[in-house]
């Protein structure tokens, strides 16, 4: 028999359910703007554990921009809006061009082309960042191979190409290099997350750039605040072993030059040098140039608009300058001992001709001894990205990135070569335009190289 207790009992009514799960709901929701204003107020104070909570916000962004923003490749920066219908080789003076093959990489993968004066493609190489990839990688949930190309591919004596992958929607956005000879194949895989730019010495060094998180606080610098992504300079073998690693930030620091962090802003990015071009000082450039000498790597740190010179024994900075450029690409020291550069936004008298130049200085002056830029006729600009490369024959072959265009002029700044990347695809958001890949780097080869890719492997013009 029931108890009187039971009987007298009523079952809860849908109003006291749908009550207890207002109370919990407001009760979670009270619970989380607590934590989240004692999370903020700590990491505003400083006090610990503000460290572990600024790294762990750090990475649920990263994680939620790489989740939502990079899923469709169309809107990749890989990607940019084409600006005319151009396709191929457009202009081609035979008489005052630097003649030899071309070979770039473009945004639309992991592969570089070769291909002669009149476009035709002569050799193409292409090897996914997967064939490379295993489990000593720092990235331990890489992109796909299609959200990846080559930053940079430059071509070794034999017909090799050594390649660096970058990644879109990720940090770091540097995966690493590899060399790869004529049939795509691996010869050998750095998985250091290198990024952007490397160089190779006489000897097959390959100097390189890396990138890691860091924890670390430097005394009165209270700007570089952590995590930050800091950038080292490595130096690898000719079988791609590191020998030497170097922190750029440390040997900015511990140098004569440290007063350059001063520019850097306060809660600034994590990315404070953003260290896009390294390349090593031969004896033949070393001979007119008083800063550097043989062994020691040139750098350019965009986001100060800073040249500077690592001596890589002594791992700091021996010399640096600013000058009149803006957000600067791939200083070339030359056999003279001028600079030579892509000053991607620092043209500003005419934005209709484009905001982009390429200027050749004095170091020892500062005094620019040539310039060129664009005009209302041909339009000159890449905002990121982008190099130049001086021809033997005195011609500039140029990389206008974010157009998609190569071009070659003379020293009186007339076209005599010109292409474009003839692959498109739809704009996702603009169902009128199409997207253009970007060519992040190019180099023209006209030395013994170009005997050892004779025939095209496509017999019309791009």
């Amino acid at each position: 028999m029931p108890s009187p207790e039971k009987e007298n009992q009523t079952p809860p009514s849908s109003e006291d359910d749908g009550g207890d799960r207002g109370f919990f709901a407001i009760f979670v929701v009270g619970i989380a703007a607590i934590s989240f204003s004692v999370g903020a107020g700590v990491m505003l104070a400083e006090v610990p554990p503000s460290q572990y909570l600024r790294n762990a916000w750090s990475a649920g962004v990263a994680l939620w921009e790489k989740e939502t923003q990079y899923n469709d490749i169309g809107r990749l920066d890989f990607w940019a809006p084409a600006r005319n219908d151009k396709k191929g080789v457009t202009v081609y003076d035979e008489n005052r061009a630097e003649n030899g093959l071309t070979l770039y990489s473009s945004g639309d993968g992991p592969h570089a082309v070769l291909i002669d004066m009149k476009g035709n493609i002569v050799h193409e190489w292409n090897t996914p960042f997967s064939k490379i990839y295993n489990d000593t990688s720092p990235i331990k949930n890489p992109q796909k191979d299609e959200y990846m190309h080559w930053h940079t591919a430059k071509m070794q004596p034999n017909g090799d190409l050594i390649v660096q992958y970058t990644a879109a929607g990720d940090t770091p956005y540097g995966y690493g290099l590899a060399r790869i000879d004529k049939d795509s194949n691996v010869v050998w895989g750095y998985l250091g997350t290198a990024h952007h730019d490397f160089s190779v010495d006489k000897d097959g060094k390959v100097y390189a750039l890396t990138q890691e998180f860091r924890n670390n606080t430097y005394q009165y610098r209270n700007q570089l605040k952590p995590p930050r992504l800091d950038d080292f300079a490595v130096v690898l073998s000719p079988e791609g072993k590191e020998l030497k690693k170097v922190s750029v930030l440390d040997a900015i620091i511990n140098s004569p030059y440290d007063h350059l962090i001063d520019f850097v802003p306060y809660y600034s990015k994590d990315d404070v040098l953003h260290t896009n071009t390294i390349e090593v000082i031969t004896a033949e450039t070393a001979q007119n140039f008083p800063y550097g000498k043989e062994g020691d790597v040139l750098l350019s740190f965009r986001d100060l608009g800073i040249i500077a010179v690592l001596d890589l024994e002594q791992e700091k900075i021996v010399w640096a300058t600013r000058g009149s450029w803006l957000g600067q690409h791939d200083p070339d020291l030359l056999p003279n001992g001028d600079i030579l550069l892509f000053d991607n936004q620092g043209q500003l008298d005419d934005p209709e001709a484009g905001m982009s130049r390429v200027l050749q200085f004095d170091p020892k002056t500062g005094g620019i001894t040539w310039e060129y830029d664009g005009n209302k006729d041909n339009f000159f600009y890449s905002d990121i990205r982008s190099d130049q490369e001086r021809l033997p024959n005195g011609n500039t072959l140029i990389t206008e990135s974010t157009g998609g265009r190569l071009f070659e002029i003379n020293k009186d700044g007339d076209v005599v070569w010109e292409f474009y990347n003839p692959i498109r695809r739809d704009n996702p958001e603009k169902t009128d335009e199409k997207l253009i890949p970007i060519v992040s780097q190019a180099e023209r080869i006209s030395d013994e190289r170009a005997a050892l890719f004779s025939s095209p492997t496509k017999g019309e013009d791009q």
